[in-house]
């Protein structure tokens, strides 16, 4: 450390790596440390509050690659960390909405390029599997001086990007923009190409490095009676075939099973299919969907009914053959030894739900004959089991790293902590209560199979929306040899403890603050402690110090070739 382990940082400016400059940027970012790619979320609302969206868009494709794409199906982990979403501060800052404005509001007519980070490097790698992972996987490598080639089974790359998520979420011309971004780096691309062990034997002899990236895409079946019935079907294939331009008929009365994407989107699409009743059925409880809530309130308004705690014990068929209706028992939620609650099945509590048709949301696995092959490398679902886009892109880019670790003997690259003066944040108090604006949407009688549900924030609206971020990557810090404890920043403090009168601070071992000792009197009153992780960023305090003892400086993370 180049200065007292009292203040929040290693450095006063310049550039740090000690432990407590990035424990800083972990705590006091809540949203980019959630954010499975490391997105500099603060970083691209704050292009967009000062109108920029190029340049929010560049951040947002530099951190995680598909930023079109994400800004309409993006999971949102950032969202629930977000610091104006605590207690008292209002509802977190619509994250999301916001990152898609960065792609509707830009200018540009030519694909968005990221320059490569290093020279060509005479290295090899196959990537097997077209998805986000994969071409997560493929970019970052081309960036970085690779020359790849991606395997993919289907026509076209893209993953559930392009084949499983409905059009009514993802409009595929979004989708096929930013996959041929990726490949305007120069990556190649063999469209229906299914690899097995024996290609892949091939593929590593002719390769320095392959990726697996394959995904789930093997459906995992419920073990109840009855599922061999025609009129039971999984849903990412039904998904799937839709995708591909099918519209076959469900009867009037559907039931889909589960709580996942799959199964809200089957729902959706069933009602969009001519279906008059749909009601999806799960066994957890609402709050356990892995869906957000902002998927589910699409139900009120396209006359999907939805069924909690209840799990399927059978598929009933009338005495031609033909299903009837499913059998189901309530369920109730148990704490496990390891602490999770699971569903468990209530005596006595069985009952029925007539049914035409029905889709399984129960989930999809990887493919297993891969698992022994020895010097291969696995990214994204393959590896971690079904999950989100952002998370299998936050995987790829961590497998890409370790591929060109093992391709060029060393790691490349380097973590900083960049600290900066900056004169103002360009930020006013009013802007913390603004309410939360909620995303546009046509109208349920304009819902057809394909049109775009969610129709995007205004310009105005987006900038807006943007300025509620509080810009946690700015810090606030008392300089308490400069102070002269007057106390008129603790008269204005917005939030309680935001700054505190202390008679010590805590450190751990590594020199971070880990804590504070109140001071109880004027006695042990030894300093006027800034808590980083309570400060909103308000800069009331800076306006009414006298002696300008209180600084304002912007923190960045930063990764770069050593």
């Amino acid at each position: 450390m180049t200065q007292s382990p009292e203040y929040a940082l290693s450095i006063s400016h310049g550039e740090g790596s000690h432990a407590k400059d990035f424990d800083w940027m972990d705590k006091n970012v809540p949203c980019r440390t959630a954010c499975p790619a490391g997105t500099d979320i603060p970083g691209y609302l704050e292009a967009i509050f000062q109108g920029n969206p190029e340049e929010a868009y560049r951040i947002n494709l530099r951190d995680n690659v598909f930023p079109a794409v994400l800004g309409r199906t993006c999971t949102r982990p950032c969202e629930p960390a977000c610091r104006h979403g605590r207690e008292g501060l209002g509802e977190p800052v619509a994250i999301c909405f916001a990152k898609r404005s960065a792609d509707d509001f830009s200018t540009r007519t030519e694909p968005v390029l990221l320059e490569k980070l290093f020279p060509d490097s005479d290295k090899r790698v196959a990537v097997i599997g077209g998805g986000a992972a994969g071409l997560t996987v493929a970019r970052e490598l081309a960036l970085w001086g690779h020359r790849v080639e991606v395997y993919e089974q289907h026509s076209e790359p893209g993953g559930l990007m392009a084949q499983g998520i409905p059009e009514f979420r993802l409009p595929r011309d979004v989708v096929r923009r930013e996959v041929k971004q990726i490949l305007a780096l120069g990556i190649e691309v063999h469209c229906n190409r299914s690899i097995n062990a024996d290609a892949l034997a091939g593929l590593q002899n002719d390769f320095d490095a392959v990726v697996l990236a394959a995904g789930t895409h093997e459906p995992r079946w419920t073990d109840c009676p009855g599922t061999d019935l025609p009129q039971v079907q999984h849903g990412l294939e039904f998904l799937k075939s839709v995708n591909a331009g099918a519209r076959p008929g469900l009867g009037k009365q559907v039931v889909v099973i589960g709580g996942g994407f799959t199964a809200v989107d089957c729902a959706r699409m069933a009602r969009r299919l001519g279906s008059e009743s749909v009601t999806m059925v799960y066994r957890r409880s609402k709050q356990e969907m892995y869906i957000g809530h902002h998927e589910l309130h699409q139900f009120g308004i396209e006359g999907v009914e939805a069924e909690f705690l209840a799990a399927p014990i059978e598929f009933l068929a009338d005495d031609s053959g033909k299903l009837r209706a499913v059998r189901f028992v309530k369920t109730q939620l148990v704490e496990s030894k390891e602490g999770r609650a699971r569903p468990e099945p209530i005596p006595g509590s069985e009952f029925e739900l007539p049914a035409d048709s029905v889709l399984l949301g129960t989930g999809q696995q990887s493919a297993t004959w891969w698992k022994d092959i020895d010097g291969l490398f696995v990214a994204g679902d393959a590896q971690t089991g079904p999950g989100s886009l952002i998370d299998a892109i936050g995987h790829g880019k961590k497998i890409a790293r370790a591929v060109d670790r093992a391709l060029m003997g060393r790691d490349r690259f380097e973590e900083v902590v960049i600290v900066e003066d900056a004169p103002t944040t360009g930020r006013i108090r009013e802007m913390d209560a603004l309410p939360r604006l909620h995303m546009p949407e046509i109208a349920s009688k304009s819902r057809g199979d394909t049109d775009e549900v969610e129709s995007g924030l205004s310009p105005t609206d987006a900038k807006t929306e943007a300025s509620r971020c509080y810009l946690c990557h700015y810090k606030f810090e008392i300089d308490n040899e400069l102070c002269i404890y007057c106390d008129r920043c603790l008269k204005v403090t917005p939030v309680e403890g935001c700054i505190v009168k202390v008679s010590d601070l805590i450190y751990d071992p590594q020199d971070r603050i880990s804590g504070y000792i109140a001071s109880t009197s004027t006695r042990n009153y030894n300093r006027l402690h800034l808590d980083q992780d309570a400060c909103i960023r308000c800069g009331a305090c800076v306006e009414v110090c006298p002696v300008e003892c209180i600084t304002l400086q912007k923190v960045t993370r930063e990764t770069r070739p050593r």
